[in-house]
């Protein structure tokens, strides 16, 4: 199953290794379970997206271990894919960038088509550049924040209603970020999503764990943050599993909002013995 990672550390730039390439259990390491691409992706001062991704396990890529190993920014979004849908190249591997925001998704739906079709109506089949479900998911996201004037809830709002009223869904689950803000959203109950409030600690380093993804920073221990996972990353209590639907929004301030807007169900909820086997086997826990 794909994993993914977000975390806001508020409004200034901080180093937050992720444990990419040297740890027992980096994310090169997990790409030798989930070996279909890795990515990570930041901003630079200016606010600027970086991404860097490759359509290969990292553990296989050297540029990719250049890139990961120090990186400086306010948020970090990082994927690690496991594809279920599209060929296993650069423009099919998360995360994915549109209007100067990144995305990455663990999930699956289907009626590609007919999201064609809408992206086409919109005006944005452009933006996509691959085959995978995730991409199209974001274009409509895009789509739909532009109509509204650039508000990014109200766009995940409106496009996450219309996939849930139109296409068989599996799992949406997914992180949207900009230098400033990260939006998150567990829909519908199919996988986890957790969210953890970390305050600074003045004597214990963080140590975040999982047996997907791991990071460290003694520098980013200091400073309050949020961080959102596929599972508990260590031992703190306050970590908390988002409800299915909920919509949490993280602000340069590092305020919190949380809403549970979404239908409760889909109107098409897919199930694994529905999905082709590739696709059911990427979606397995």
């Amino acid at each position: 199953m794909c994993r993914l990672f977000g975390l806001h550390a508020g409004p200034r730039p901080v180093r937050a290794t992720f444990w990419l390439v040297d740890a027992p259990d980096s994310l090169s390491a997990q790409s030798r379970r989930e070996p279909d691409g890795a990515g990570i992706g930041t901003f630079d001062t200016a606010g600027r997206a970086r991404v860097a991704k490759q359509p290969l396990a990292a553990w296989e890529d050297h540029a990719f271990a250049r890139e990961a190993r120090d990186l400086k920014s306010t948020t970090f979004l990082a994927h690690v894919r496991y594809a279920s849908t599209g060929a296993l190249t650069m423009a099919n591997t998360h995360p994915f960038e549109q209007d100067g925001r990144l995305f990455a998704h663990n999930g699956v739906l289907h009626g590609l088509d007919h999201l064609d079709q809408r992206l086409n109506e919109l005006g944005v089949m452009d933006l996509v550049l691959g085959q995978s479900d995730s991409e199209r998911l974001f274009a409509l996201i895009t789509a739909e924040t532009r109509l509204a004037g650039g508000d990014v809830g109200t766009g995940i709002a409106e496009a996450i209603n219309w996939v849930a009223r139109e296409l068989p869904v599996f799992s949406l689950n997914f992180i949207l970020t900009t230098a400033t803000d990260i939006w998150a959203l567990r829909y519908p109950a199919t996988h986890e999503l957790y969210v953890l409030e970390r305050q600074a600690s003045a004597s214990a380093p963080l140590d975040a764990r999982s047996h997907r993804i791991r990071s460290k920073s003694t520098e980013l221990s200091r400073s309050p943050h949020v961080l959102f996972a596929t599972e508990p990353m260590d031992s703190n209590p306050g970590w908390r599993p988002m409800a299915s639907g909920e919509l949490v929004h993280v602000g340069r301030d590092l305020s919190v909002d949380s809403t549970v807007s979404m239908p409760k169900a889909p109107s098409h909820l897919l199930t694994l013995a529905d999905l082709e086997p590739t696709a059911a086997a990427s979606q397995q826990p």
